[in-house]
């Protein structure tokens, strides 16, 4: 049964800017996002949603559309639905303080079969992506505790051209890790280590309004 506990557990929501442990679902049911996130070290958090909460998985090097390469991806505790559009400044101190961006966003569709979870605890997932980035067909295989293989299955979408290199900016705010900390108050030089030597000038949005609510981001036609 997926649980919101550990995530809850790990969080001061009266420190960070994280969305609360709801459990809730999308029209479509089958949420994927990929978050890039400058923590003690950079990393990309992979998540797909499955009974009400996002599957999450660490994955140090993010994901590759080379289907000869394998990316180590750890699974980590469950994140509620509403974390999916989450871009912002998780305060140094706190649970994996440091600065986030939603790197892709789209949905998913499992293969094989109608139950996320079962193929989850059995220990592989075939998935078809349908994001801007990351697009065709997908596995995650478990190989022991909670480290899993990332894998591109070889079809129209594989290239060997490093996907996080050509394509480093938010896909809702076109902003580098460096800009988002600039406009949310994070360490920026911190931030900057996890965008690539060199960036266009910038293009994205600046920060947010305060106060103003986010909406959890759905596919069109879900």
């Amino acid at each position: 049964m997926a649980s919101l506990t550990e995530y809850k557990k790990k969080r001061k929501f009266n420190k960070t800017p994280e969305p609360g442990p709801e459990k809730k679902r999308t029209k479509s049911g089958r949420l994927f996002v990929v978050q890039k996130h400058r923590a003690t070290q950079l990393h990309y958090d992979f998540r797909l949603e499955a009974d009400g909460v996002l599957k999450s998985w660490a994955v140090p090097k993010g994901p590759s559309l080379d289907p000869t390469v394998k990316r180590l991806a750890m699974q980590v505790e469950d994140h509620p639905v509403d974390y999916a559009d989450f871009e912002g400044v998780i305060p140094e101190g706190e649970y994996g303080g440091g600065t986030v961006m939603v790197w892709d966003i789209g949905t998913y569709e499992p293969e094989n079969t109608d139950d996320v979870s079962a193929a989850l605890r059995k220990g592989e997932l075939k998935f078809s992506l349908n994001g801007e980035k990351l697009k065709g067909s997908w596995v995650l295989v478990k190989t022991r505790d909670r480290q899993w293989l990332l894998l591109k299955h070889r079809d129209y979408y594989t290239t060997e051209e490093e996907v996080t290199e050509i394509a480093p900016a938010s896909i809702l705010t076109r902003r580098t890790l460096a800009e988002i900390a600039e406009d949310e108050g994070g360490d920026v030089k911190k931030a900057a280590t996890g965008d690539p030597k060199k960036v266009p000038r910038r293009t994205g949005v600046k920060r947010r309004k305060k106060g103003g609510k986010k909406k959890v981001w759905h596919s069109k036609g879900s």
